[in-house]
């Protein structure tokens, strides 16, 4: 198989093609979250949320099967997002608040998954994704989810920032603390509902903190981390696709789509820590460090 094909060729196979428009939007999506997520140090709370959000799908594929996996999750992640908000504000630490949720809500997806009759093909599903079988009708849903989110975030963003760099001047100015944390929180939870569809739900968390780390590591202007960000996931969600598919036709080897991708992401993060950590070296002054 030549690169031409593996890169270009293989989407326009109609299951690809739908992969990677999926995919695309969310790694966009996510890399414009992720780095908030980054600034604000929020990676163990975007964690409990990617587990809040199982319950959910468990509960829509048992009510209305394929097609109650997004609104299940969307229900489950919002609720998740609106109690860890809450709680937090009470003043509950961050870190308890997270396993209090994490650890409910993974039990009762668990508990609702074994109940089906194909336990372990429906876990598998929603443990690992489905990226490569979205059917046609669930397209449009996933990106009007990823829109929503990305649209939370960038009417709050300056807002954002100023929050994430200066708590307690962004009060001071009359910024809303519980308003801008649920937004964040809200806007986290809808891309962990998409990837959780696409990618599942343990390699979702991939998504969300490898775009921003790798854009911090890139630039180191502000208003820049976010296009880059973007730019690096979409990618890494292109390669990803693009070598689970040459993989699996040219070298017949059988590699999980959801998988791939996030192999692609964590990859593409290990060169780009490689340069920057040689930019550095060459950068230092002779004798620093002796």
């Amino acid at each position: 198989m030549s690169v031409w094909d593996a890169l270009i060729g293989a989407f326009a196979l109609p299951f690809m093609s739908r992969a990677l428009l999926v995919m695309l939007v969310l790694a966009i999506v996510a890399g414009v979250v992720g780095v908030l997520v980054n600034l604000r140090a929020l990676e163990f709370i975007s964690d409990g949320l990617t587990h809040a959000v199982f319950p959910g799908l468990a509960i829509g594929l048992a009510a209305a099967g394929t097609s109650g996996l997004l609104p299940g999750a969307a229900v489950a992640a919002l609720t998740a997002a609106l109690v860890l908000t809450s709680l937090h504000r009470a003043g509950v630490t961050s870190d308890a608040a997270i396993a209090i949720v994490l650890t409910a809500t993974f039990s009762i997806g668990v508990i609702v998954v074994s109940r089906s009759d194909d336990y372990a093909g429906e876990l598998e599903a929603l443990l690992f994704g489905r990226v490569l079988t979205i059917p046609p009708a669930e397209v449009l849903p996933l990106v009007v989810v990823c829109v929503i989110a990305v649209l939370a975030v960038v009417l709050t963003l300056k807002q954002q920032v100023y929050r994430a760099f200066d708590p307690r001047g962004s009060r001071a100015t009359g910024d809303s603390a519980f308003v801008l944390d649920l937004t964040l929180n809200g806007a986290v939870a809808l891309v962990v509902v998409a990837a959780a569809s696409t990618v599942g739900t343990l390699l979702v968390l991939a998504l969300l903190i490898v775009p921003g780390a790798s854009a911090r590591l890139m630039t180191q202007r502000l208003w820049l981390l976010f296009p880059v960000a973007a730019g690096f996931a979409a990618v890494a969600a292109w390669l990803g696709l693009a070598g689970g598919y040459a993989a699996s036709t040219g070298a017949g080897v059988d590699l999980p789509a959801g998988s791939t991708v996030v192999a692609a992401f964590v990859a593409l993060y290990g060169i780009v820590l490689l340069v920057s950590a040689g930019a550095m070296r060459r950068r230092r002054p002779v004798g620093e460090g002796r």
